[in-house]
């Protein structure tokens, strides 16, 4: 089909064919009228059934126009509103930061306060701390007992009353009894 049509049209601009179609058409008696005499006529009279389709194609368009300015103000509610929530957003991650820092801290606070008492029981004559871990609970006292170094741990449990001594061993061997195994 392609190759019909490709092939007409060199038919026609090798014989000069276009040009004389073209003159018979607008030198017809019901031929078309030249452009330059169709822009001479002055528009169209419009019928009533065209000035209402007219009128409803303006009315659509005011409509679509007023609908597109609700769409842009939409957009730019929305376009404001995730500023916003990115703002927030940004905050929120910076408190969340700030407060793992302090919770750091407090955590490594903890820690060098613990280590440094469990260190000064290590350094008191056992006696002295025996009698300081009697007045203890014993699951606090315990604890720093599995955190001295091993003699000044011996040390203290055999300066205590041996059902005191019983107890935090107990205390100490149970610590990880519940832990997962695998």
């Amino acid at each position: 089909m392609a190759a019909l049509l490709l092939c007409s049209g060199l038919l026609r601009a090798a014989t000069g064919a276009d040009g004389a179609i073209a003159s018979a058409i607008t030198s017809a008696p019901g031929g078309l009228l030249p452009v330059t005499a169709q822009a001479e006529a002055g528009p169209c009279e419009g019928t009533p059934a065209t000035e209402e389709l007219l009128a409803a194609f303006q009315l659509r368009e005011d409509r679509l126009e007023a609908r597109e300015a609700q769409v842009a103000d939409r957009m730019q509610a929305l376009r404001l509103a995730e500023d916003e929530v990115a703002e927030k957003l940004a905050a929120l991650q910076e408190a969340q930061s700030s407060l793992e820092a302090t919770l750091a801290l407090a955590a490594t606070a903890a820690e060098d306060d613990i280590a440094r008492l469990t260190a000064v029981y290590e350094n008191m004559k056992a006696e002295e701390a025996a009698a300081l871990f009697e007045q203890m609970a014993p699951e606090f006292a315990a604890g720093f007992l599995a955190r001295m170094n091993a003699p000044a741990a011996a040390a203290v449990m055999s300066s205590l009353e041996p059902e005191t001594a019983h107890s935090l061993s107990v205390v100490i061997a149970g610590r990880n009894a519940a832990a997962p195994r695998e």
